[in-house]
């Protein structure tokens, strides 16, 4: 296995922790797209967490590039 497809993986882990983290209620349904209220504008640490997770997409995004680019 090469370094892109360590890479990978780890990212895809991440990813998905990150978006699971992402919750806009305090309630198990909201977790799971129940919630009803409308939330615009993203502040502090979700402001943060959002962004960690656009990186992260990123980096997936990339790392299979390069493992496409490899083969």
């Amino acid at each position: 296995m090469t370094i892109a497809n360590y890479v990978t993986i780890i990212s895809a882990v991440l990813v998905t922790i990150l978006i699971m983290i992402q919750t806009r209620g305090a309630s198990l349904g909201a977790g799971m797209g129940g919630g009803g209220e409308v939330n615009t504008v993203r502040r502090g640490s979700e402001k943060s967490l959002h962004n960690i997770t656009i990186f992260m997409v990123l980096v997936f995004s990339f790392s299979l590039i390069a493992n496409l680019i490899q083969i």
